[in-house]
């Protein structure tokens, strides 16, 4: 599709089906593709641009309306790792450009959404990374993608009030819509200390046009935070993007628990949270997102999921120590 300037083709789409499909990892499917460990997946945009496309590609052809561009550590934060700061237009263009040609040969309408991850670095007063620096940083590649033509530019995996301050007045203004996502993977909140609740407050005032809850420790903690988010905002189009659950070392590889045959209740719970956007995350591949699109075209109805529901059915979700139930103590003798 052409760049959305001003959200119409994003709310127009999301009207027609009523809940979206978003797409499934980006680094799981390249490793599988042969990325090596420590490689820079951004280069592929340019070295292996074939690689990249079949992706994309890949995502379109199992149902997805929504993938994300090979751009999650395409900031000057992170390409430095790897000394390649000053390549960040080069590299986030191309990804781009990959994406909508991958979408060119789709025959239902599709949006690319420009993936904007975390920098990397811990913002003032716990780092050294200021405001304005940190907003320099994302600006830059937020410019770049919106250049090349973005439907959307979502931010994700974040897990600061002050990096996602940073990202989302760096991408706001920008004539497309605005996603963002959290990574709810410790004890029910951020690395940060975020609330999911928190998170949904904080949208009543900012009002970008989508937000949620990715990555994780798995589809359940996912699901939950997306009906606390929803709980405390309710008109905004809440977005979940699970992970496959903690990997695990099995047959001298990495091998994460959750497959595919678990999407369908994902994806039913996710929607009777007030999820309207669902896709998958790190371990997800292109069966994973097949799985929620059948599920999202067998139509989901329901009240919002209990938390044990949530639990016998996608697994124990992580709560606050102070949440827990108390375990009964022995008495000594």
């Amino acid at each position: 599709m052409d760049k959305d300037t001003d959200g119409t083709i994003f709310q127009d789409l999301l009207a027609e089906r009523g809940v979206l499909v978003a797409d499934g990892a980006m680094g799981t499917v390249l490793f599988d593709l042969g990325l090596e460990t420590g490689g820079c997946p951004e280069l592929l945009n340019v070295e292996r641009p074939d690689l990249v496309q079949k992706v994309h590609q890949g995502y379109y052809e199992a149902g997805a309306d929504i993938v994300l561009t090979n751009t999650f550590g395409g900031s000057a934060a992170r390409l430095k790792l790897h000394n390649m700061e000053d390549r960040v237009a080069e590299l986030n263009r191309a990804a781009v450009a990959i994406a909508k040609k991958a979408g060119a040969e789709i025959d239902h309408p599709t949006l690319v959404a420009g993936s904007i991850g975390p920098t990397g670095e811990l913002f003032e007063p716990l780092g050294p990374l200021t405001r304005d620096e940190g907003i320099a940083l994302f600006s830059e590649q937020c410019e770049a993608l919106v250049d090349a033509g973005v439907d959307i530019l979502w931010i994700e995996t974040l897990s600061s009030w002050e990096e996602l301050d940073a990202a989302v007045t760096a991408a706001s203004g920008r004539g497309v819509p605005v996603a963002a996502t959290l990574s709810f993977d410790t004890n029910g909140h951020t690395m940060m200390g975020l609330a999911p609740a928190d998170y949904g407050t904080w949208w009543q005032e900012h009002q970008i046009a989508a937000l949620g809850a990715n990555c994780g420790v798995g589809p359940s903690d996912v699901v939950q935070a997306a009906g606390e988010i929803h709980g405390t905002a309710p008109e905004a189009i809440v977005i979940a993007k699970g992970n496959c659950g903690i990997p695990l070392y099995k047959d001298e590889q990495l091998v994460y628990p959750t497959g595919p045959d678990a999407m369908a209740d994902y994806t039913e719970l996710a929607v009777r949270s007030g999820a309207s956007i669902v896709g998958a995350c790190c371990g997800s591949g292109f069966e994973h997102i097949a799985a929620i699109r059948a599920a999202v075209d067998t139509g989901v109805h329901g009240d919002r999921p209990s938390l044990e529901e949530i639990s016998e059915r996608l697994g124990d979700v992580s709560m606050p120590p102070a949440a827990k139930p108390a375990r009964r103590r022995r008495r000594s003798h």
